[in-house]
C-alpha cells in the first residue's frame, strides 16, 4: 500500500477524532464563562449550579483534546518528516508558540479553576474561567494560522543553499487575511457546535421535566448564543469563500465543479461531477452569474473552471463538491433552526416539537465541522502547502506497513478512549446536575456573591 495515502489516512483520522472534543471544548468554555459571571454578578445559585454541572462534561472534552493533539503534532515528525525539514522553520515556529504560550496558560488556568471553587470568591473564579477560554481559544488561533499558511503561504523565503523555506516576515503570516477569515470561520462554528450541544441535552432534560427551570435558562443562554454565532458563519462562510476564490482557485472550482473558464459563471443546485471527462455528468437548476458573484462580487466576473489546469494540479473533485454543499445546507440549518427557537423562547416548555428537534440535532454540527475541514484539506491537494510543496514530496521516508501498524494502533486507542470519554459524558448528561442547596446552606462562594 501506498506510504503517502496510508500517512494522509492516519493524519485524517486523528484530526476528525480530535475534532470531536475540540470544539466543544471551545464553546463551552466561553459559555461556562458566562455562567459564573453571571453568577458573580447576580448572586443567584442557579448560575453556579450550571457552571458545574457543564464544566464537569468541559472537562472530559478538555483532557481527551489535550491527548489526541499531541499525537497529531508528533506524526509531523514520524510520518511527514521531510514536510518538517522544508517548512518547519515557518509551521514549527507557529506551533511553539501556541505549545509554549497558550497551551501551558490553558493547563495551568484549568488546574486553578478545578481546585478553585471553595478557595476564590465568585469574581475570582469567573476570571479564572475566562482566562481558561481565552487560553484555550488562544490555542486553536495560532494552529489554525499554522493552517491558513498552508492554505496560502507568505511570509517566507527560499534558501536554496539549505533547501528549505524560512521565515521571513513573521507579520505578514498572523495577519493575513486568510488566517483572519479562517479563525472567525472554525471558532465561529465551534461555538455553534457548543450552542446545539447544550440546547439538545436541556432539551432531553426539558421532555422529561427535570430540572426545568435549570435547563430552560441553560437552554435560552445556548439559543442566543447559537443565533448570534450561526449568522456571523454564514456571513463569515461567504467572506472566507470568496477569499478561497482569489489564492485558491482549484478549490474553488471543485467546491462548485466548475469546469469551464467563463463569465457569469453559475451555481448549480445539483450536478454531479464526471471527473473522468472532465465535466458534469448532470447539471439542474442552474442560477447564472451567481458564482461570479459570490466569488468576486461582480456577476459578470470571470471564474476559471477546472479544464484550465493541469490535472496533476486538480483536487477530488466529488468529495470536496459534496463535502462544501452539505456544510451549506447545513450553515443555513442552523441559522434558521435558531431563529425559529427565538421565536419560541418564551414556551419552550411547550414547543415540545421543537425541543425534539434540538435534540435530534446534536449531531449535526460535528457533521459540519468534519465536512468543512473535509473541504479545506482535500480541496487543497494535492499539495501539502498550497503551490510551495506536493503532498507527495512530503511524507517520511518509511515502510508503508510501520504506518498501517501504527495507524491500526490509533485506531484502537482511540476507539477505546472514545468509549470511555462519552461513556463518563452520557452519565454525566443523565445523571443531571447537583440538587440545588437548601434555603440558607452554604455554597461555594456564597458569601461573596452576595
Amino acid at each position: 500500500m501506498d506510504v503517502v495515502w496510508l500517512s494522509r489516512l492516519q493524519f485524517a483520522a486523528a484530526t476528525y477524532f480530535h475534532f470531536l472534543f475540540v470544539p466543544l471544548t471551545l464553546g463551552l468554555s466561553v459559555l461556562i464563562a458566562v455562567m459564573e459571571t453571571r453568577y458573580a454578578l447576580r448572586g443567584d445559585p442557579a448560575w453556579q449550579r450550571m457552571a458545574r454541572f457543564w464544566g464537569q462534561i468541559f472537562l472530559v472534552n478538555f483532557a481527551l483534546g489535550i491527548v489526541t493533539g499531541i499525537t497529531l503534532e508528533f506524526q509531523f515528525g514520524t510520518n511527514w518528516a521531510r514536510y518538517s525539514q522544508y517548512v518547519g522553520d515557518v509551521f514549527g515556529s507557529l506551533l511553539a508558540i501556541e505549545a509554549t504560550a497558550a497551551f501551558f496558560l490553558e493547563s495551568t488556568f484549568i488546574g486553578v479553576w478545578i481546585f478553585g471553587w471553595r478557595k476564590l470568591s465568585a469574581k475570582a473564579h469567573a476570571i479564572v474561567m475566562w482566562l481558561v477560554a481565552g487560553a484555550s481559544n488562544l490555542s486553536a488561533i495560532w494552529i489554525l494560522t499554522a493552517n491558513a499558511w498552508m492554505q496560502h503561504p507568505v511570509g517566507y523565503r527560499i534558501n536554496a543553499e539549505a533547501g528549505r523555506a524560512e521565515l521571513a516576515d513573521f507579520l505578514a503570516i498572523v495577519t493575513q487575511r486568510t488566517a483572519l477569515l479562517k479563525i472567525v470561520h472554525t471558532l465561529s462554528g465551534a461555538y455553534v457546535l457548543a450552542a446545539f450541544f447544550v440546547m439538545g441535552v436541556s432539551a432531553y432534560h426539558l421532555l422529561r421535566k427535570r430540572d426545568v427551570d435549570f435547563f430552560s435558562r441553560s437552554f435560552r443562554l445556548a439559543l442566543t448564543f447559537g443565533l448570534i454565532f450561526s449568522f456571523v458563519e454564514l456571513a463569515e462562510g461567504h467572506m472566507h469563500a470568496a477569499d478561497v476564490a482569489e489564492t485558491q482557485p482549484t478549490k474553488l472550482a471543485a467546491m462548485e465543479s466548475h469546469w469551464k473558464t467563463s463569465t457569469r459563471a453559475p451555481v448549480f443546485l445539483f450536478a454531479i461531477p464526471d471527473e473522468k471527462a472532465g465535466r458534469n455528468a448532470v447539471e439542474l437548476f442552474p442560477f447564472p452569474g451567481m458564482l461570479s458573484m459570490l466569488a468576486f462580487h461582480n456577476p459578470n466576473a470571470e471564474v476559471k473552471g477546472l479544464a484550465d489546469f493541469p490535472r496533476e494540479d486538480r483536487p477530488p473533485v466529488l468529495i470536496t463538491f459534496v463535502a462544501f454543499r452539505l456544510m451549506v445546507a447545513l450553515g443555513v440549518y442552523f441559522a434558521a433552526a435558531t431563529a425559529i427557537g427565538w421565536l419560541q423562547r418564551n414556551r419552550l416548555e411547550q414547543s415540545r416539537w421543537y425541543l425534539r428537534l434540538m435534540l435530534c440535532s446534536i449531531p449535526l454540527p460535528y457533521l459540519a465541522i468534519a465536512l468543512g475541514w473535509t473541504v479545506a484539506e482535500v480541496g487543497r491537494q494535492p499539495w501539502i502547502v498550497y503551490g510551495l510543496m506536493r503532498t507527495r514530496d512530503a511524507a517520511s521516508p518509511i515502510a508503508s506497513g510501520q504506518v498501517l501498524a501504527t495507524l491500526l494502533g490509533f485506531v484502537l486507542l482511540y476507539g477505546l478512549l472514545g468509549l470511555v470519554a462519552f461513556g463518563l459524558i452520557i452519565r454525566t448528561i443523565r445523571r443531571g446536575p447537583e440538587p440545588a442547596p437548601a434555603h440558607g446552606a452554604d455554597t461555594p462562594h456564597r458569601q461573596d456573591a452576595a
